[in-house]
């Protein structure tokens, strides 16, 4: 999602900042780990799915995930994955773009795309990829290789985006890849190829926003057909189309992590019941450990809550993910496409894996089949880093430090990955808590003394360290480091002369025993709260909460907000307002402003508006009420008139 017009639209602008849910759980979890049975039947209530385990062992070993957004929506390669959308909004950029190369939207729309016709120029245009056995540069087997490769534990398709095509062979909506397009059932291509490789099946579905604002620039449809894919048939059977679907994909793949976008809490409250214990039951009758993840609409208990393109500042319990991009300018693949370098995508997975969580990384194919080469060339470094340093990042735990160094990550979601310094440190832990990695983001310099501040004397007991090395060249290599002293400012271990070139460095640190500690870590050495996306539809249902822990609920705080004009058109625009929390936490804000000249919102997304004459006032939605010291979340808003960027006032209760 890029920072550009679309880009706070395309999905939805989730919570910038660690921020409480109500009864969330803040304790660091022992250092063995423990987990509690699963029930063997779950109902239809809170009180029962909360019970599922949100993320199990496996999930905590894999660590690193790759998806991608391919589909009808991505066919013209212009703008973004919101394509389908924006080509009905008046006067913006893929509105004209659609009108000079295919037509108005009136005579040529969006479903044209799917079923196949012929642009202004006489080409066919229409997502259509062939397979290489049948002539084409389609073949998923490469896809799952190149995953594997690359060091993927789990990986999936988007199998249905916004726009309502479904990626599989559907029985309840016909606008499907195996009946329209390409005629392949391609959830099921993915899900054999990528299975074959012994990697886990992610599916991600985003169609909760398909009736709930994407088509609202979308006339009125004339056949309950199209009314299907535009999400125009009523919200009792679009909730029930939303279930079918999901229920589809559960009984066709088994898939062990279902990944939903935002818009949940839009969706009835029994429905999204009904899935989760359906989700839970089946896989109980499969034998296998489920991941349901979410943006907003579920809680932290039986699910894993998902940042977009971000984390935490630091160190978060309970288990979470990111889903982040290998571009910044779109999900899916566009002409003139740009990537982030692979030493930034590379340090922003270590970066995560060491504040306790899972990246997901987005891929771009191209609308034929093919994977652009400066998108392999990303994946490849990451995997020739952890084919060599594997051992540092899968199937390891956060320390009680995330690390140190002068390179900040994370924060909130929306952050932008970055590349560290080689005075940037983060660190994991074997699961038995005997051995230390302490990851340095470049290297220090040929018989430099590399500086571990997190060690230092009166921090880390290390009477019981038995050995220090840095990781070879080859996995299961070792250099060692026996020059080493600590002091009250840290460890100092020195270097040798450059081993290898690489895009990060591993030391360890191996132990006779447990990692030795002066204290028990606390919550407030590390931050670990919670995201707040509590389900809200429910507020009967009070979460449990250990009789031991007191969950510190944010202070109220000073914020400031921003408002910035990401696009314009005639007659209309659309901003972004960013809400930053001073130097304290903010639970709940307020944002106004007045219009200078007439102008009126006519969409918005994460915030419920009131208007009294020229003047506006937005308060927040549930899922980004709280933001963390320093943090800060987004909203925004298409408008009519003349694009503004007015002053803007913010309140906190």
């Amino acid at each position: 999602m890029p920072p550009t017009m679309a880009s706070a639209f395309r999905r939805r602008t989730a919570l910038a900042g660690s921020a409480l849910l109500t009864g969330a759980l803040l304790t660091i979890p022992s250092l063995t780990g423990s987990a509690s049975a699963a029930p063997t039947t779950y109902q239809p209530t809170w009180a029962s799915v909360d019970q599922h385990p949100a993320a199990p062992e496996w999930f905590q070993d894999a660590k690193f995930g790759i998806y991608f957004h391919w589909g009808a929506f991505a066919t013209a390669a212009y703008g973004s994955e919101w394509y389908p959308r924006n080509m009905y909004v008046g006067g913006s950029n893929e509105n004209n773009h659609h009108k000079s190369v295919y037509g108005d939207p009136s005579v040529w729309p969006y479903n044209n795309f799917i079923d196949g016709a012929r642009d202004k120029a006489g080409n066919w245009v229409q997502f259509a990829p062939k397979l290489k056995s049948a002539g084409g540069n389609f073949d998923p087997n490469e896809w799952a290789q190149l995953f594997a490769d690359s060091g993927a534990k789990f990986a999936g398709p988007v199998a249905e985006h916004h726009d309502g095509f479904s990626m599989w062979n559907s029985s309840v909506n016909e606008w499907n890849s195996a009946a329209k397009g390409p005629k392949l059932d391609l959830l099921q291509l993915f899900a054999d190829a990528i299975r074959a490789k012994n990697l886990k099946l992610l599916v991600s579905m985003h169609h909760a926003y398909n009736f709930t604002g994407y088509y609202d620039h979308v006339p009125t449809q004339s056949s309950n057909s199209l009314k299907k894919l535009y999400g125009q048939l009523g919200t009792t059977a679009e909730e029930q189309l939303w279930y079918d679907k999901l229920k589809e994909v559960v009984d066709k793949v088994q898939p062990d992590i279902l990944w939903q976008d935002f818009n949940l809490s839009r969706i009835s409250e029994s429905k999204r019941l009904n899935f989760l214990s359906y989700y839970y039951n089946q896989a109980n009758s499969w034998g296998k450990e489920v991941v349901a993840t979410y943006k907003d609409g579920f809680d932290n208990k039986g699910e894993v809550y998902d940042y977009e393109r971000g984390g935490p500042a630091g160190i978060q319990y309970p288990y979470w993910l990111t889903d982040d991009a290998i571009s910044a300018s779109s999900w899916s693949y566009t002409n003139g496409i740009s990537y982030y370098s692979a030493p930034a995508m590379l340090h922003a997975l270590i970066d995560r894996v060491s504040k306790n969580g899972n990246m997901l990384l987005n891929i771009s194919p191209m609308i034929d089949g093919t994977i652009p080469q400066g998108q392999k060339d990303v994946l490849n470094a990451i995997g020739t880093y952890l084919k060599r340093n594997g051992e540092s990042i899968y199937s390891t735990r956060a320390w009680s430090t995330y690390g140190e160094g002068p390179t900040k990550m994370g924060g909130g979601s929306f952050t932008t990955p970055r590349a560290g310094t080689a005075q940037d440190i983060r660190y994991t832990r074997s699961k038995d808590n005997t051995v230390l990695y302490a990851t340095v983001l470049g290297w220090p310099g040929n018989g430099a003394s590399l500086n571990l501040a997190s060690l230092a004397n009166g921090k880390v007991n290390l009477s019981n360290l038995s050995r220090v090395e840095m990781i070879g060249n080859t996995a299961g290599t070792y250099i060692n480091l026996p020059n080493r002293n600590q002091d009250g400012s840290g460890l100092h271990i020195t270097l040798p002369n450059q081993p290898y070139s690489a895009l990060a460095y591993v030391v360890k640190l191996t132990f006779n025993g447990q990692i030795g500690s002066t204290g028990t870590p606390s919550p407030s050495a590390s931050p670990s709260v919670s995201p707040s996306s509590s389900p809200s539809a429910s507020p009967s249902v009070s979460p449990s909460v250990s009789p031991s822990v007191s969950p510190s609920v944010p202070v109220t705080g000073a914020c400031s907000a921003t408002i910035e004009t990401t696009n314009s058109w005639p007659g209309g625009f659309q901003s972004n307002v960013t809400v930053r929390a001073g130097g304290s936490a903010v639970n709940g804000w307020t944002v106004k402003w007045t219009w200078p000249s007439g102008q009126t919102i006519s969409s918005l997304w994460n915030g419920t508006q009131s208007v009294s004459g020229s003047s506006v006032t937005v308060r927040n939605a549930d899922y980004n009420g709280s933001i963390a010291a320093g943090g800060s979340t987004t909203f925004g808003f298409t408008a009519s008139g003349t694009a503004a960027t007015p002053t803007a006032t913010c309140t906190s209760p």
